[in-house]
């Protein structure tokens, strides 16, 4: 006697990689959002080209291992990673050097170890420190809040140009950067707040953008798209040692408030350190993987060579996650836990 039974398994999976990226996508909206608003449509041409820099790019190694394009560029990861590049990167960053991020980020980081799903390291991450090792007058030539109103064929003459420095008043200083430099020279903080670089509680517009990238953050949370673990434990990591150093002299060491809403702190602990891959998998050594990184981008801008150093922290943790996740595995149902 036959029976109409479909083959195990018969358990629809609730979730499939593409959907995640969209929701991902969608996360992104928010803060990307903010960015055009405050640094100018230069922002989206960041965007644009650094996903079809990255879909294309993955696009031809795919042709030459001889993989199905449709099947492996409807996941959507190759967009994610250029999303990600598009609102790390300086807005108006040179064309060239989008590029250069993304060959590192999907030729070398991603595909050269298998593909999704092989890759030990974020490849938005490898990409920018690439960049910004290789070529950091570039990397910090961000666009002060105030120059929202650049067009945009004003942008993309800068882009393709590389003139970005020729538009009058364009660059400035960051907050993260102006604090590393300023208290090396003696200045006290309460010298520095009232300066342009600095806002209410955080950089100067950078703050908003910080607020915007949280709120897709929690929404990805609140969706199950990414654990709560890993982005509760960077952000308290990176709280907990700012405020450590902030009692001891508040003159000389920023508060932790200030630190979580400056740079790429939202950015990160919500949409990089989360990467399923190249992150922890166990749920305490999410917990210990998060920590890890709010401590070491605390350690990095602090006392490191480079104003910002949630990229710098991802990959460092990226290296541990392995090791973490032997030694916070939990115990395996019906067995005895080891003593």
């Amino acid at each position: 006697m036959r029976f109409r039974t479909a083959p195990a398994p018969h358990l629809a999976l609730p979730t499939s990689v593409p959907l995640i990226m969209k929701r991902v996508l969608m996360a992104l909206l928010p803060g990307t959002a903010a960015l055009v608003w405050l640094f100018g449509v230069g922002v989206l041409t960041n965007v644009l080209l650094a996903i079809g820099f990255c879909v294309a790019i993955e696009a031809a190694v795919l042709r030459l291992r001889r993989r199905p394009l449709a099947l492996f560029l409807s996941d959507f990861s190759a967009t994610v990673t250029g999303w990600l590049l598009g609102v790390a990167l300086p807005p108006l960053s040179p064309w060239w050097l989008i590029l250069v991020a993304s060959l590192f980020a999907i030729l070398v980081a991603k595909q050269l170890y298998g593909g999704l799903g092989y890759n030990p390291f974020n490849p938005a991450m490898v990409g920018y420190v690439v960049v910004l090792i290789s070529f950091p007058v570039d990397m910090t030539a961000w666009l002060s809040p105030d120059n929202g109103g650049i067009g945009f064929l004003d942008s993309l003459a800068a882009v393709f140009s590389g003139a970005v420095s020729q538009i009058d008043g364009a660059t400035a200083a960051t907050a993260l950067d102006t604090l590393k430099t300023q208290i090396e020279f003696g200045r006290m903080i309460s010298e520095l707040s009232s300066g342009p670089a600095f806002g209410l509680f955080g950089g100067a517009g950078t703050e908003w953008v910080a607020v915007s990238f949280m709120a897709g953050g929690i929404w990805m949370v609140y969706m199950g798209v990414t654990n709560w673990q890993i982005p509760t434990s960077t952000l308290a990591g990176l709280f907990c040692s700012a405020a450590i150093f902030w009692a001891l002299d508040p003159e000389v060491y920023a508060s932790p408030v200030f630190h979580l809403f400056s740079g790429g702190a939202m950015l990160g602990a919500f949409f990089i350190a989360t990467d399923p891959v190249s992150a922890c998998a166990t749920p305490r050594g999410r917990l210990f993987f998060g920590a890890g990184v709010g401590a070491l981008t605390y350690v990095i801008r602090t006392w490191g060579g480079y104003p910002d150093g949630v990229a710098f922290a991802v990959l460092l943790m990226n290296l541990m996650a392995p090791t973490i996740d032997h030694y916070t595995r939990p115990r395996v149902f019906g067995h005895e836990a080891k003593r």
